[in-house]
């Protein structure tokens, strides 16, 4: 809820969103002195079917009429093939581990240099991650403790109902988790941060290491599910890259070239920029930039899909990591992205219909599924939107018409 011209107005998650695209549509445009009405946007991994077409949404929310969707780290990875490899470099395998403040994505690509079919192809091979693992779990972890901190040193006040002091304390964590990537002990000074008390502690890299101890190992967990999807070895793996401000803290540097068994971790491209810089590259590529017709993504989608059958059971269609989003063979314990009714099939013995049932997933991951009867030929077919909790058409009209009215004021 926000204050706005004198009245409370309440925002759906696109608009928000929509309105960090427009700035950013603003800013560019004031950088390149033209208008911009396309562009590519990256999202973590594991981002499902509805949360996808959210940003699309979101996008033509602010403005902007037809968009790409890329995963991050398939963008970081462009990013480190154009700036690390030329045209005579032999083929590479990289695992791309991107953490940032909210999502872990891990990925492993293979690289094609093109020296024999004249095109540099970026091949995803597998993807793993969490999309509520970031960097804020950690500031959570140091929030709690320095809370503890205070109620143990003054017992007769709870700071856990003030949430004007949380706050501060959590801006106050974040910039001491930053301090802890470059010195071995730091200090958090919060003058009057609950009842007139001024708060003063320290906290060192171990004591932070030591409470977050679970998240790092989740980490690594993801790294070893990634490599276990793609049937590899680590020892395949030619750069580990680096991607995400998370990644700067050193225990995550440490862990990851220890499981690499010593191998130098790949720092070529800026962790806080990579995946901007490779959706700039995919945009061009979109654009028909002729400098860069040479460079082909091929993104996997993260999710097996499948048909519900007889017995509740998923009947597995499409696996997680085929080439282009938890898993269960009970269709109770996977996520529904949409249903239709197939009819006039003839009455026959169980096992005896034969229907075909086709996946079709575009290059943003959104999903088009149909089926037809070989009897009777009959067809029917289902563009997967995830309608449930989405903006209809009407509702993005009003959020365009609503964004419209703050920029002008």
């Amino acid at each position: 809820m926000v204050q706005f011209e004198g009245e409370e107005r309440q925002f759906a998650p696109e608009e928000i969103s929509g309105m960090v695209l427009a700035k950013m549509k603003e800013t560019t445009e004031a950088y390149l002195a033209t208008t911009v009405e396309n562009a590519t946007i990256t999202v973590p991994v594991y981002f499902n079917d509805s949360q996808r077409q959210a940003t699309k949404d979101a996008g033509t929310i602010a403005g902007l009429n037809d968009m790409s969707i890329i995963n991050e780290p398939a963008a970081a990875a462009i990013a480190y093939g154009l700036d690390k490899m030329s045209s005579d470099d032999e083929e590479r395998t990289v695992l791309i581990f991107d953490l940032g403040g909210g999502t872990l994505d891990v990925s492993i690509l293979h690289i094609d240099p093109g020296a024999d079919i004249d095109m540099r192809v970026f091949k995803v091979k597998a993807t793993a991650g969490n999309t509520h693992l970031g960097g804020a779990d950690l500031d959570n972890q140091m929030v709690k403790h320095f809370v503890r901190e205070f109620l143990k040193r003054y017992k007769v006040l709870d700071i856990r109902s003030d949430k004007r002091a949380l706050r501060r304390l959590r801006t106050a964590c974040e910039r001491a988790k930053r301090m802890l990537s470059f010195i071995a002990e730091t200090t958090i000074e919060i003058d009057s941060l609950h009842g007139g008390i001024d708060f003063f502690a320290t906290i060192t890299r171990a004591k932070f290491e030591d409470m977050n101890k679970n998240f790092f190992s989740e980490c690594m967990g993801a790294v070893e599910k990634c490599l276990s999807n793609a049937e590899m070895d680590k020892s395949s793996i030619h750069d580990v890259v680096l991607v995400g401000g998370s990644t700067r803290i050193p225990k995550v540097r440490s862990l990851l070239q220890d499981f690499f068994d010593g191998k130098e971790l790949c720092t070529s491209v800026i962790p806080d920029e990579a995946v901007a810089y490779g959706a700039a590259i995919q945009a061009a590529v979109l654009s028909g930039n002729e400098m860069l017709q040479d460079v082909l993504l091929v993104d996997v989608t993260p999710l097996s899909l499948g048909v519900r059958t007889m017995g509740c059971v998923m009947s597995l269609l499409i696996p997680r990591d085929c080439t282009i989003p938890g898993e269960s063979v009970s269709t109770d314990e996977n996520n529904l992205l949409g249903k239709f009714d197939l009819e006039g099939i003839q009455r026959a013995p169980r096992g005896v219909p034969q229907i075909n049932v086709t996946f079709d997933i575009d290059a943003d991951g959104i999903l088009d599924v149909s089926a037809e009867d070989r009897a009777t030929r009959q067809k029917n077919k289902i563009t997967i939107t995830y309608d449930t909790g989405r903006l209809s058409a009407q509702e993005i009209e009003r959020m365009i018409q609503k964004a419209d009215r703050f920029r002008e004021n």
